[in-house]
């Protein structure tokens, strides 16, 4: 029975939708923010906080920042969310894409203002 129940709660989850998103983690020491995205936002969220708690964030400048200043210095905060739709035609990828760009467009978060790396073309000719 209690196994019944298990394979049923883990159906209920797997189908459930989860927001997807765009969040920054904002350093609150010197303003500088860091723009992400996710299909499923608050586990992309807690993937980066895990990252940095370890040590382990692929953006070496937030890291450094985070183990200089410690996690009490910054700040996440979902800036974008939208909840999945059942339409055929909903594409949760591209919508994601387009917001990360608009966002991007928007806060130009590079160099002193941004942990973020500009995006490079990488159209073959």
């Amino acid at each position: 029975m209690k196994n019944k129940q298990n394979k049923a709660l883990t159906q209920q989850y797997k189908e459930a939708s989860r927001p997807l998103g765009v969040f920054l983690i904002r350093n609150n020491q010197t303003d500088r923010v860091f723009l992400g995205k996710g299909i499923d936002l608050r586990g992309t969220i807690n993937r980066h906080k895990f990252q940095l708690s370890t040590g382990t964030h692929p953006n070496r400048e937030l890291q450094a920042d985070w183990n200089q200043l410690g996690a009490n210095n910054f700040a996440f905060e979902i800036i974008e969310e939208l909840q999945p739709r059942n339409e055929t035609s909903f594409d949760s990828k591209r919508e994601l894409e387009f917001m990360e760009k608009m966002w991007l467009d928007k806060l130009k978060p590079y160099g002193d203002r941004g942990y973020n790396k500009p995006k490079v073309n990488r159209r073959h000719v």
